[in-house]
């Protein structure tokens, strides 16, 4: 059972407007996911048919966006980098992490914004986050200094605050992570480190989805969660939503965990244990 609390929260002008967009794109997720069945019956098709819809989950998210903000920055998986007039904000999006299980009809993939604000000439700082499950109806997000929350679609819409997990011993404790895709270097790697944590927990869960990873440790699901060489748009609402609920959230390798990719995220009591395993 997750641990989330009951509570009401106000959203913010810029939290509406990432959530909406997120739900405008949704739309058409949803619309495509159910045709991908379809589909994977034929030869060819369903890999071209699920890069046009990851392409229309962003051009609709980001159409949205620039008519609610005009003049922000963008940072996104399909489009790479657009430059706005307004250089101290920035949007950062995975407009559909889960490739290859929306490919292959498995109902588990996300909508991920992220907004960076400079404040005073510093360098960027995460400020809003938000990672929406079509298939669930689960919104998961956060506002730096304000706590991390989820609104679930089911529950009559009321925003519930997000409480990770408790557990301090290794042994009961259930964590997540992401396999290396095919041609990337660090298998070897990475079997030591399953062996690792997986000899010592009570197991690890590989679903194919940083961001829901990352969301679903900060909703206690997960106890922990870890992985290598991801990108800024797999991690960067996921990075802050899972600081707002409490977690301890730091890079395997050292430096800026949305630079490097290589991240850790667990509980204080839990952190240097898991560390200990993957570093």
């Amino acid at each position: 059972m997750s641990n989330i609390t009951e509570t009401t929260s106000h959203l913010s002008p810029i939290m509406r407007v990432m959530q909406f967009a997120a739900r405008k794109a949704s739309r058409n997720l949803l619309r495509d996911f159910g045709e991908v069945e379809h589909l994977q019956v034929a030869r060819k098709g369903p890999a071209d048919f699920v890069s046009k819809a990851d392409k229309k989950s962003e051009e609709t998210i980001i159409e949205n966006l620039q008519r609610d903000r005009p003049g922000y920055s963008f940072l996104a998986e399909e489009g790479g980098e657009i430059i706005g007039s307004d250089k101290t904000h920035r949007f950062i999006i995975d407009p559909l992490d889960g490739t290859t299980n929306f490919l292959h009809g498995i109902p588990h993939f996300a909508i991920s914004i992220a907004l960076e604000r400079e404040i005073d000439g510093n360098p960027k700082e995460l400020v809003a986050g938000v990672i929406y499950n079509p298939i669930t109806d689960e919104m998961f997000f956060a506002e730096k200094g304000k706590g991390a929350f989820l609104n679930d679609g089911t529950r009559g819409g009321a925003d519930r605050r997000l409480r990770p997990g408790k557990r301090d011993i290794f042994q009961d404790s259930l964590f997540a992570t992401g396999i290396p895709f095919l041609g990337r270097p660090g298998h070897a790697k990475f079997l030591k480190e399953l062996h690792q944590v997986m000899g010592h927990s009570s197991g690890v869960r590989r679903m194919g989805s940083a961001a829901l990873d990352l969301a679903w440790t900060a909703a206690g699901r997960y106890d922990g969660f870890w992985e290598r060489g991801l990108a800024v748009w797999d991690i960067a609402a996921g990075v802050l939503i899972a600081q707002e609920a409490g977690l301890k959230v730091e890079s395997v390798t050292g430096g800026d965990v949305l630079e490097t990719g290589d991240i850790i995220v667990t509980n204080e009591a839990l952190y240097k244990q898991l560390m200990e395993r993957v570093a």
